[in-house]
This record gives C-alpha cells, sequence and structure tokens, in this order.
C-alpha cells in the first residue's frame, strides 16, 4: 500500500502530483526547485543557492519519509545548463559526503518556473 508525504518543509506542490510516495520501503520523492518552502517564492541568488535551496527541500522531504540524505539510493539531477554543473556538483557533494547514490544528471531546455536546478531522488526508509 502506498502512502502519500506532504510536509510544510517543502514547498507545496505546484500541480497534481505528491511531495513524495512511500512503498515498501522505498521513498519515490518528487523533484524538488528552489522555493523557499515558507513563502513559496523562488529564492534570490544564482545557482549556488538555487542548489542548496533543492537540497534542502529535498532533505525535509526525505526526513518526513522517515529517511535521511545517507540513505539516498538514485538522484537525477536537471539543471538548465551544464556549465553550471561544477557549482551543482560541489554542493551536491557537501549533502552525500559517504557512499553517494547513484546519479544521473540531465541538461533540460526548461525547468518549472524557470529555475536552474531540480533534483528528484529514490531513497530507502527505515
Amino acid at each position: 500500500m502506498k502512502k502519500v508525504i506532504q510536509t510544510s518543509g517543502a514547498p507545496a506542490a505546484i500541480g497534481p502530483y505528491s511531495q513524495a510516495i512511500v512503498h515498501n520501503g522505498i521513498a519515490y520523492l518528487s523533484g524538488q526547485i528552489p522555493l523557499d518552502p515558507a513563502t513559496g517564492q523562488l529564492v534570490e541568488g544564482g545557482m549556488e543557492e538555487q542548489t542548496v535551496r533543492v537540497l534542502e527541500n529535498l532533505g525535509a522531504v526525505l526526513a518526513a519519509c522517515g529517511s535521511s540524505y545517507a540513505q539516498v539510493l538514485k538522484t537525477t539531477i536537471f539543471v538548465k545548463d551544464l556549465g553550471d554543473f561544477a557549482k551543482v556538483n560541489e554542493i551536491y557533494g557537501r549533502y552525500f559526503p559517504v557512499d553517494p547514490p547513484a546519479r544521473a544528471t540531465v541538461e533540460a531546455a526548461r525547468l518549472p518556473r524557470d529555475v536552474r536546478v531540480e533534483i528528484e531522488a529514490i531513497a530507502a526508509v527505515d
């Protein structure tokens, strides 16, 4: 049976989807974009600020699922410009310093709200 996850620690869904679904000990997290969960507004700043906000939002959803960064199995990173990937990679590494998850990175022509980065994840749940 699937469990729908919703937390105020991350931005509310801006469409017909759930922040995450947990099923059989696995959490499937929807892509997070750099919205401030308190205001619903895009964070100010460049790629660094956007990446930190995305990963903080992802962390809030992971916690709501009963999981953590250490239990992430796979991520997919969508970036507007692969030229910015070194910045994203450096910040991403701070959140996954040991045994990082499998990962794919894709350059996307356009992301929701014209953000520069979006990250989705699959994680194990305790």
